[in-house]
């Protein structure tokens, strides 16, 4: 999406993507103006499913609003997101299932509102990594040679 706040370049590279979400966040406003700002970075960022039936963003960090005094937010909170029960039950199903995770992908701007789209995904052995990597390089000779 053109859009995008923030996003996790790496996540891709690092995990096989197998299926994306979309959720709401619960911020405070200096992290919507931060945010606004291009104030965000999703890389060491990962998503956990608590007891209660919640589903946390943690590590992401938004950093505190330039502009904002004393009452400016923490840069590494816990941010819940915004699901519907039955959504948050699938996606307990889901990553009880053997080796998949649930990974940030980008923030990003929709209806005035703010929205973390994040995968199911599995994380990519080393020869995957070097197998997509060499796939990347063989569509940019590619591309080269069309030019």
């Amino acid at each position: 999406m053109s859009d995008d706040l923030c996003s996790n370049k790496k996540a891709y590279f690092h995990y096989e993507i197998l299926d994306t979400f979309e959720a709401g966040l619960k911020l405070v406003g200096t992290e919507v103006k931060s945010l606004k700002d291009h104030g965000g970075n999703l890389l060491d960022a990962y998503i956990l499913l608590s007891e209660k039936n919640e589903v946390v963003l943690k590590n992401a960090s938004i950093s505190p609003y330039k502009m904002g005094n004393v009452h400016n937010h923490e840069e590494r909170r816990d941010r819940l997101l915004l699901l519907h029960k039955k959504e948050i039950r699938e996606l307990k199903n889901k990553v009880n299932e053997k080796g998949l995770t649930l990974i940030p992908l980008s923030m990003y701007f929709k209806n005035g509102k703010i929205k973390l789209k994040f995968g199911l995904g599995r994380g990519k052995k080393l020869h995957d990594k070097r197998a997509s990597a060499k796939e990347k390089e063989a569509k940019s000779t590619i591309r080269e040679y069309q030019d």
